[in-house]
């Protein structure tokens, strides 16, 4: 049997390479993606990120407020599906019909905004609805999820929208995180479930990823854009600070 040194390593090599194939397989629509925020910022709107679902709202919060991130993004942290609220409630309200079109209209997104959406499954009834309906209001959508895994969850399951829809089909550029199904990457034999998520990682790199990669977009157009620097860090309230009053009031959750 082999031990927890050597499991490790399985998972540490697992991962790496989940991430490898994001940054190689994925390269042209985060490109596409990058632009289309560098739009955006170029134009100073705000970039505006969701992660409807127990931890992927921890996507959502990898790049809000972030040292090294991008003053431009406003996170939705709505509290229906935190984590703090209740797991299993948190579960419940994910797959509510109805209740990502309610988040979506409370944002009073439209016409000219962006918006991230990111949940490595792909299929939840609040995602699909919060993509429905963004879509309805003219909103640009990018999404983060997994396409093998939505495509490998059968149409009956508890978890899917009315409409069976998956994320990756409803959006305007889709990044693929590679997620496999069931998320848990390794197996050690005699326990019956496998262990070490991934997907946390997954949606952070794919993010991460795309940051950079509009900052290096805008940095190319002569632009550079307000980047977050950590208040831990000497200077860091300081160089902050130039810029709050640019985002205080416009930002919902800053």
């Amino acid at each position: 049997m082999r031990d927890g040194e050597d499991l490790s390593a399985e998972y540490f090599d697992q991962v790496t390479a989940l991430m490898r194939r994001i940054r190689d397989e994925e390269a042209e629509p985060l490109a596409r993606a990058a632009s289309r925020l560098a739009d955006q910022i170029a134009a100073d709107r705000l970039i505006h990120v969701y992660g409807p679902g127990g931890h992927s709202n921890l996507a959502a919060q990898e790049i809000f407020f972030r040292a090294g991130g991008l003053m431009h993004v406003s996170a939705i942290l709505d509290e229906g599906t935190l984590l703090s609220n209740g797991a299993l409630r948190s579960m419940q309200v994910e797959r509510l019909p109805g209740y990502g079109r309610i988040v979506i209209a409370d944002q009073g997104l439209g016409e000219g905004d962006v918006l991230l959406l990111v949940n490595a499954y792909g299929i939840n009834a609040a995602l699909i609805d919060a993509a429905m309906t963004a879509r309805e209001r003219g909103v640009f959508l990018i999404g983060v999820s997994s396409r093998s895994h939505a495509e490998s969850t059968s149409p009956d399951h508890p978890a899917r929208h009315p409409s069976k829809a998956n994320l990756h089909d409803l959006v305007d550029i889709a990044i693929d995180c590679k997620v496999p199904v069931g998320d848990a990457l390794v197996e050690i034999d005699g326990v019956g479930e496998r262990i070490g998520a991934v997907s946390t990682f997954a949606n952070a790199f794919a993010l991460n990823n795309l940051v950079i990669r509009t900052v290096a977009e805008l940095k190319t157009r002569g632009i550079e854009s307000p980047v977050w620097r950590s208040g831990n860090a000497p200077g860091g309230d300081e160089a902050n600070a130039r810029f709050l009053d640019r985002f205080q009031g416009r930002v919902p959750r800053l």
